[in-house]
This record gives C-alpha cells, sequence and structure tokens, in this order.
C-alpha cells in the first residue's frame, strides 16, 4: 500500500481551502511546464488562458529519448519540484506499440530499450517525493490482446502477433518492480474509466500488470467522464481486485456497471452496482476495508461537464475522448479526498493540448464536429482552452 509519506500526503480527508495541501505539502507548479512555455509565444486571450491554466499543478510527460536523456530530464524536474517543497506528478509515456500506432504513436523501439528507459527514468527520481502515471492506455489498448471473453481486440499492429500481449504485461510488471522500490513515490497502473472497460476487464489487467505492488491506479487519463461516474467505478475495481485476491473469486466473476446511463438514472444504476459487490463480499466472508484496498487516483483536468453525447446517428465512431466541444476545466488538482476509494484529484493530461486530429469515422482532414484540422495530439489548441476555460466547474476566471 501507501507507504508512509503518501499515506499522509493523499489521505481521505475532508477538503479545505487550501485544497492543494496536506500536511503542509503541495503539488508542483512547474514554471517550465509546457503550459508556461506555450503561453510565451501567445497573444490576448489565448495567453490568458494559457497562462490561467499554467498557474494550476499539472502532470509533465515522458515520451522519450535515451535512459540517459530521460534520467537528466526527470532528476532537473524533481530538483525543481523539491526545491520548493512541492509533489511533481510524473508520467511514464513510451511503453512499445504506444497508443496502437494511433494519434499518440512511438513509445521505445523494443522491450529492451524500454527495460533501460524506465530504469533511466527511475534513476531521476531516486528517493525524492513523487507521484507516478504509469503508461496511460498501456492497459486499455493492448496490442493482440484478447479479453476475458476471448475476443481479440482491435489493435493488431503489423509484423507481431498475439505474444505481443503477454510482452506488455511482461513489461508493465517489470516497470512496476523497478519504480514500487523507490521509498518516496506513489506509483498509479492504468485503470482506463467507467465508459471503457467493466470493473472484471479492467482489474484482471491491473492484476496481471502486478497492481500488487502498485498504490493503485488511475481513471480518465485525456478523457472527459464526470467524477459522479469515476468515483463508484473506482470503488468497483478496487472491489473487484479484493474479491479476486482475497476471496479467490475469478475476475470475470465481478459485477459490470450499466453503461450509457444518463445522469438522471446514475444513481439509482450505481446503487444497484454497489449491492451486487456488497452481496459478493458477504457470500465470500471477505471484509471490505478502503484503507487496505487499492486505490484511484482521478484525472480532473478536462471533466468539469462530464463526457460529450454526440448527435444520435451522425457519426460511425464519434471519437467522444477526442477534442469534444464544450468540455470545462474540472476540479482543481489536490491531494485531498472525502472519498474512501479515491487517493487524489490530479490534472494528469495537460488541457489546452490537443487529443489529435479528430476524424470521427470520416475521410477528413478537418474534424467535422468543429470544421477545422485540429492540431496533432499533444499540440497546443487554443480553440479548445478556451472552452475548458469559458465553460470551466468550478469556474476559472483567466486574468
Amino acid at each position: 500500500m501507501i507507504r508512509l509519506m503518501l499515506t499522509l500526503m493523499l489521505c481521505a480527508c475532508p477538503l479545505s481551502a487550501q485544497a492543494n495541501e496536506v500536511e503542509g505539502r503541495r503539488l508542483f507548479v512547474d514554471p517550465k511546464s509546457t503550459t508556461a512555455r506555450v503561453a510565451e509565444r501567445l497573444t490576448g486571450q489565448a495567453r490568458r488562458d494559457a497562462l490561467s491554466m499554467a498557474r494550476i499543478p499539472s502532470a509533465s510527460w515522458f515520451t522519450d529519448g535515451t535512459p540517459e536523456g530521460v534520467e537528466r530530464k526527470v532528476r532537473a524536474l524533481v530538483d525543481r519540484a523539491a526545491a520548493r517543497r512541492e509533489v511533481p506528478v510524473l508520467v511514464a509515456y513510451n511503453i512499445p506499440y504506444r497508443d496502437c500506432a494511433l494519434y499518440s504513436a512511438g513509445g521505445a523501439k523494443d522491450g529492451a530499450a524500454y527495460r533501460a528507459w524506465i530504469r533511466g527514468f527511475a534513476k531521476g527520481i531516486g528517493d525524492r517525493e513523487a507521484i507516478v502515471i504509469l503508461e496511460p492506455d498501456g492497459l486499455g489498448v493492448i496490442p493482440w490482446h484478447r479479453t476475458l471473453s476471448g475476443e481479440l481486440e482491435n489493435c493488431r499492429p503489423d509484423g507481431i502477433d498475439e505474444r505481443a500481449a503477454d510482452t506488455r504485461f511482461e513489461l508493465l510488471r517489470d516497470a512496476v518492480l523497478v519504480l514500487s522500490t523507490l521509498p518516496n513515490v506513489g506509483l498509479y497502473l492504468d485503470g482506463t474509466g467507467s465508459g471503457w472497460l467493466s470493473p472484471a476487464e479492467a482489474s484482471s489487467r491491473l492484476i496481471r500488470a502486478d497492481v500488487a505492488r502498485a498504490d493503485g491506479f488511475f481513471l480518465n487519463v485525456s478523457n472527459y467522464e464526470s467524477n459522479a461516474r469515476l468515483v463508484p467505478y473506482a470503488r468497483w475495481i478496487s472491489d473487484c481486485i479484493a474479491l479476486v485476491n482475497r476471496g479467490g473469486l475469478e475476475p470475470r466473476q465481478c459485477p459490470a456497471h450499466e453503461k450509457g446511463v444518463d445522469d438522471d438514472n446514475l444513481a439509482a444504476a450505481s446503487a444497484r452496482t454497489a449491492a451486487a459487490y456488497n452481496q459478493l463480499f458477504g457470500q465470500l466472508g471477505v471484509a471490505r476495508d478502503p484503507a487496505l484496498q487499492k486505490r484511484a487516483v482521478i484525472d480532473t483536468s478536462r471533466n468539469g461537464r462530464g463526457g460529450w453525447l454526440p448527435p444520435q446517428g451522425k457519426y460511425r465512431d464519434a471519437e467522444v475522448w477526442c477534442n469534444p466541444p464544450g468540455r470545462g476545466l474540472g476540479r482543481r488538482p489536490t491531494l485531498e479526498s472525502d472519498e474512501a476509494y479515491v487517493d487524489a484529484y490530479l490534472w494528469i493530461k495537460i488541457p489546452g493540448e490537443s487529443d489529435g486530429e479528430c476524424l470521427r469515422g470520416r475521410g477528413g482532414p478537418a474534424d467535422p464536429e468543429r470544421g477545422v484540422v485540429a492540431p496533432p495530439a499533444g499540440s497546443w489548441f487554443a480553440a479548445q482552452a478556451r472552452e475548458l476555460v469559458e465553460l470551466a466547474d468550478p469556474p476559472l476566471i483567466a486574468k
């Protein structure tokens, strides 16, 4: 579970006015962040929007480079955070076949390169404090992977075969082994989101990736799902892992949650799923204990308005995760949580950066919903940044 430092730092406590501060520690606001650097070349409202977001602690992404290069970059950032007595959030995003060669394609050239890279990443942290988000999409998009029901998923890159799925889990287990030995790191694996995998599927993958050595899992990275959907989903994944590990349950026996439920019926649907888990705990004689179970960190960078509901029947693939219109910044990052299964709310995806050149099943090149060609994934998207600031919930006033 969470080591002593993070047990204090990521406690389940009532929210205070200083939401970013716990036991004297604060999340790191990097004056050299990508958002701060973008603001330097912008003007007018676009600059004000970027500066407003640059003042809020966000994760720092490490996506490429040599082992020596990533070690230097991580060390420099962690040094800056330590000098300010703040806690950085670091994203390791370099696993082979990252994003299945789609909008965020890339990653290390092979397993050996990745193993060396993650060791450089870890050396850069050393014994300093950090929260590590290990490989967004790493368990959601797996090359040549079969689900619990035996269905072959859609990520099938050329030149490799179904052994690639086993390799993905081997690499993640190795990364977990390396990073979990660092004394002051909170480590989280990909739990996807409530609109994606079932709790059974997510838990099965987390267990195979050795979540037992990690502090928990992260949800909603680069997505827009509301906290009202993610908080119960976090509990169900945590419960499923506990029922498998302590009750001998097969992962596929964990109850599924109801997808596609509208907001008006969400509470009732969540209660039904919760009741199904309660029944299993009773049947198996397992005591639920959130203090001992795996917990989540939730990406709230862009979920202030919840997910996008596209016009019915308009798109063959609406890509609801890809630069959806009318979204807003979400809850400010905080190391405090009043939810038993949530360690923290973080801004992991950098708000204002594009999700990619969204085509929504059309021929492109323009996004048919926005009428423009969106910037490549990771590039600044001023129009979307304006929406996020303007529609933020809670409100954010650009200065």
